[in-house]
């Protein structure tokens, strides 16, 4: 699934059925390749959900099993929420030190939350698993060998 055709969903309370809020933008963690959070809008409780705790990340929303698990981002979480850290968007270069191209949208599993790949702009996509790291400048990537 596509970071962009995620966006927008419908975030839905299991317990009662719901919304208790809408996606707005995921929260990437390089060193494990996967989303670790999604942010969320149109919520009374806080913006931001840990990816595990969702029951589901489905074709037409995602299911938790109640508001009460929206709240703030932790320390960990908050550390990769900045606009230094967001994915969309930036250039990627390898460690070799190329330019690839930039982020255009992001393919993840919505069973696991991993990134299996990012795709470019004019450019082929590149592998999930070469991601090494995410900062203000670019997106970094493992150089092919």
């Amino acid at each position: 699934m596509m970071f962009s055709a995620a966006t927008g969903h419908k975030v839905v309370s299991s317990s009662d059925a719901s919304t208790v809020g809408k996606v707005k933008g995921f929260v990437v963690d390089p060193a494990s390749r996967s989303v670790v959070a999604i942010r969320l809008k149109k919520t009374d409780s806080g913006d931001t959900l840990r990816w595990s705790d969702l029951t589901a990340f489905g074709a037409d929303a995602v299911t938790v099993t109640g508001a009460d698990l929206i709240g703030e981002p932790d320390e960990s979480v908050a550390a990769l929420t900045d606009k230094d850290h967001k994915v969309l968007g930036k250039r990627v270069l390898t460690s070799a030190g190329d330019e690839l191209g930039s982020v255009k949208d992001v393919d993840f599993d919505p069973d696991s939350g991993s990134v299996l790949a990012l795709v470019l702009k004019d450019s082929a996509d590149v592998a999930g698993s070469r991601l090494l790291g995410v900062g203000s400048y670019a997106v970094v990537v493992r150089a092919e060998s």
